[in-house]
């Protein structure tokens, strides 16, 4: 247990301190920090594709390598099956953070914004606040996200513009990432999904340029080859290769739940009516931006719900929340 200290004094409208603990109020951390919900599972289970046909490739790769410069093969495989495991690294992570997402630690200012505020939160979840990074994305989107094993990154435009509570729901999300394992369950998907994708993407040039270079009657006749090759590989495996073009809808519709579940997270630790406010302001910044049609496609491939999802998933919660606001805190 640990008591939350008071924080520093706040001149922002009493509405926007609502969601802040009493001071003096003892917190107690749970003995269990994260875990794997259904979601993350299933995530697993759409990138195990990615990661044998990267296994394979790598394999590949390292017994030619064996065979021209002499390291055993087995020992490039491991280490390549390994190296997942530096999503947890905070070494790694901060390179991560700092050279891939182009993310840079808060200054002073920011940090004493966001301190108070991802204390307060992680105090409701009974999570230690500590064992995470807090970074700061110079972007003008009012967004935040959660990567890797510990990391946590907020735009500067929402560090700046939102008011406290709603900066706290957004966090509330994020942590939700983490506790349910979507965040570090992601970054290794497309870490192991790495050899599958730069082969494609050979194979798509080398596809172009020996379109350009063949005739048309030499075109016809690879097309013809290919196509007669791919009936008698889905002939011979009963299909079942067809299940690869349905994976990015799969993958799409558990990130919409994934999101949906970050929601609940925030939802049940209180935040329901801040981030619901979030929410109605975007919807709003997008009907007075003018009609905008959303194409059925592009729905079903965006791995984030729409806002009026978003917001009917939070109603049994807005619906349970006392006229002020405010949940019972545990």
């Amino acid at each position: 247990m640990d008591p939350l200290s008071d924080p520093a004094p706040d001149h922002r409208p009493a509405d926007d301190l609502a969601y802040r603990h009493a001071p003096g109020t003892r917190v107690t951390y749970r003995a269990r920090q994260r875990g794997l919900d259904g979601t993350t599972w299933l995530r697993l289970a759409l990138h195990l594709p990615g990661f044998l046909l990267g296994l394979a490739l790598v394999g590949a790769a390292a017994l030619a390598l064996e065979a021209w410069l002499g390291p055993p093969a087995w020992a490039t495989v491991g280490l390549w099956a390994g190296s997942g495991a530096l999503v947890f690294h905070r070494p790694t992570e901060e390179r991560i953070a700092r050279h891939l997402l182009r993310l840079h630690r808060p200054l002073p200012h920011e940090l004493a914004v966001l301190t108070p505020v991802w204390r307060e939160v992680t105090a409701r979840a009974g999570v230690d606040g500590g064992r995470y990074q807090l970074w700061i994305e110079d972007s003008d989107d009012l967004n935040a996200f959660a990567a890797a094993g510990h990391i946590v990154g907020v735009t500067r435009h929402a560090l700046e513009r939102l008011p406290r509570s709603q900066l706290a729901a957004v966090l509330a999300h994020e942590l939700g990432h983490h506790t349910g394992g979507h965040a570090w369950a992601g970054l290794l998907g497309q870490w192991y999904g790495l050899p599958a994708r730069a082969c494609r993407q050979a194979l798509a040039r080398v596809r172009v340029r020996a379109a350009r270079a063949l005739s048309p009657t030499a075109t016809l006749v690879v097309l013809a080859l290919g196509g007669y090759l791919a009936y008698r590989t889905l002939a011979a495996t009963y299909g079942l290769p067809l299940l690869l073009l349905a994976l990015p809808w799969l993958a799409a519709a558990v990130g919409r739940r994934a999101e949906l579940r970050a929601d609940a997270h925030a939802a049940g630790l209180g935040f329901a009516p801040m981030l619901a406010a979030l929410l109605r302001r975007s919807l709003d910044e997008e009907a007075s931006g003018g009609p905008e049609a959303t194409r059925l496609l592009s729905r079903l491939l965006s791995s984030h719900p729409d806002h009026r999802t978003r917001l009917h998933h939070l109603q049994p919660y807005l619906d349970r929340t006392t006229p002020q606001g405010g949940h019972p805190l545990g």
